[in-house]
């Protein structure tokens, strides 16, 4: 019968336990681990150079040779430990290769973190023999544990997600669990060992076995600073949003000046690109559009000096916008399936048609309060309606775009003139072109702003209003006094 697995993975780091774990595993017949086989400074454990014919330089060539003569062994499903600063060439292959069995171990990161500086402090790494320890006693800094847990996190986050995309699972194992006999006979089993241990490896001993208070110098500063990290995240925002794609084929670039438009959807898209547009005196349906990624790194390649950019507009009033212009009013941009649905289903207050003259300003607030509760529930999934790009958080939009390449300049809607002026003189083109911003639906947001207005917008888009640093909403009217900024 053939094997699950044809080699193995522990994937930790300094100081979780990951040289008790490998002795325990060397304990199993038909299991070999061959220690930190992929760290950049050796090959296995300390001052080793080579490794089963492989040495250093020809690990460092070609980090799959040594995966190769790993699997070569007769008779041993072979494995290594890996930590997040080794060879991420060979980090990438392991998460996707499903004949690749993963070990996840961990440890509570203020006892990692302790126990490396009490490593560092006596040159002790490993401990066989209690008559040689060393002692001394940590000194925490908070900046520094800071970096080490976001390390920590970092590492953990790509491998989880790896696995969960890849639809595979890993061996979850604690630092306390290594010394759990029955624990570790069912990760070997898991490896795919057929006999289990009658005992545990008495190699190495545990080399700091006091209590934490104890190991640390400045145990009270570190209990104050660790009271101020957020070590669970609860003031982060959760965002239940899908990942968004880059939206390639969404951007546009100019017909022979070298600009690139990333339009954040909701936004005042149509204005700039008829600003685009005028720019090169012909018309929108003569900018380019419709890439690819590969024809976009074309472009860019033929275009040097190019410049791209994006625009984020405050959440009040883009999703004032995508009501008006997806739901309320029919038309070729309704869209008419969702607008029934909010209607129906959610007890939107819009009429069945476009609004008569019945529809005044105290409807109309009612309304749009209205999609702003649907709002909130739909980015935070708990709706069956899709979450729309017109009305999807800028924030998630922006993640996004950086899968394929960043804006150069995010340009903030309230300062669309200097900003659009500033990026166009970097491509040497000075003479200013009026952008037009038309205003969206029947009333307009001023006729119904108020603070019950504002507080939904932000229990809705609170990333937003977080991130891009939004404060309360305000007409911005007063912009037309340059007379290129009309009809908001």
């Amino acid at each position: 019968m053939a094997r699950d697995f044809d080699y193995f993975v522990v994937l930790a780091d300094m100081r979780t336990g990951s040289n008790f774990l490998e002795a325990n595993l060397n304990e199993f017949s038909g299991l070999i681990c061959h220690g930190e086989a992929f760290n950049p400074h050796f090959v296995g454990h300390k001052d080793q150079m080579a490794l089963l014919g492989v040495n250093l330089r020809q690990r460092e060539a070609d980090p799959m040779r040594l995966i190769a003569a790993m699997q070569d062994q007769d008779g041993v499903v072979p494995g290594f430990r890996f930590f997040h600063d080794h060879d991420q060439r060979i980090l990438k292959h392991v998460l996707t290769d499903r004949r690749c069995a993963k070990v996840v171990l961990q440890r509570n990161p203020v006892d990692s973190y302790v126990s490396r500086k009490i490593a560092v402090a006596t040159g002790q790494w490993r401990l066989t023999n209690v008559t040689h320890k060393k002692t001394a006693k940590a000194v925490f800094d908070a900046g520094e544990f800071r970096t080490h847990l976001e390390q920590l996190g970092d590492f953990q986050t790509l491998i989880q997600n790896t696995l969960q995309r890849s639809g595979q699972t890993a061996f979850y194992i604690r630092y306390e669990d290594i010394s759990d006999l029955d624990v570790m006979n069912g990760l070997g089993r898991f490896l795919g060992a057929k006999k289990g241990l009658d005992s545990l490896s008495g190699k190495l001993k545990k080399q700091n076995p006091e209590p934490i208070s104890e190991k640390v110098e400045n145990f009270d500063e570190m209990q104050q600073a660790l009271a101020g990290i957020d070590m669970f995240a609860l003031s982060e925002l959760p965002s239940f949003e899908p990942r968004k794609g880059p939206l390639v084929p969404s951007y546009v670039a100019g017909h022979r000046t070298p600009l690139l438009f990333m339009p954040v959807q909701g936004g005042p898209v149509s204005a700039i690109k008829s600003w685009m547009a005028a720019i090169d005196g012909v018309g929108v349906d003569d900018l380019t559009r419709d890439f690819t990624q590969k024809s976009l790194r074309q472009w860019k390649r033929q275009n040097p000096g190019h410049r791209t950019f994006t625009v984020v507009t405050h959440p009040l009033e883009r999703a004032h916008t995508a009501f008006c212009r997806h739901i309320l009013m029919p038309g070729p941009e309704c869209y008419p399936e969702v607008r029934g649905t909010l209607r129906k289903v959610h007890k939107l207050p819009i009429p069945e048609g476009a609004p008569g003259a019945e529809y005044d300003a105290s409807a109309h607030r009612a309304a749009f309060l209205g999609f702003l509760e649907f709002v909130k529930a739909n980015l935070s999934g708990q709706t069956s309606v899709r979450i729309d790009p017109a009305w999807a958080s800028q924030m998630n939009v922006l993640q996004g775009f950086a899968q394929f390449g960043v804006p150069d300049l995010v340009i903030r809607a309230e300062r669309l003139i200097d900003d659009l002026a500033m990026v166009t003189s970097q491509i040497g083109k000075t003479k200013l072109v009026p952008v037009d911003i038309g205003d969206e639906g029947p009333v307009p947001l001023s006729a119904i702003y108020d603070g019950e207005v504002e507080r939904a917008a932000r229990d809705a888009y609170q990333r937003d209003y977080m991130m891009f640093g939004y404060q309360s909403w305000v007409d911005p009217a007063h912009a037309n006094a340059s007379g290129r900024l009309t009809g908001r």
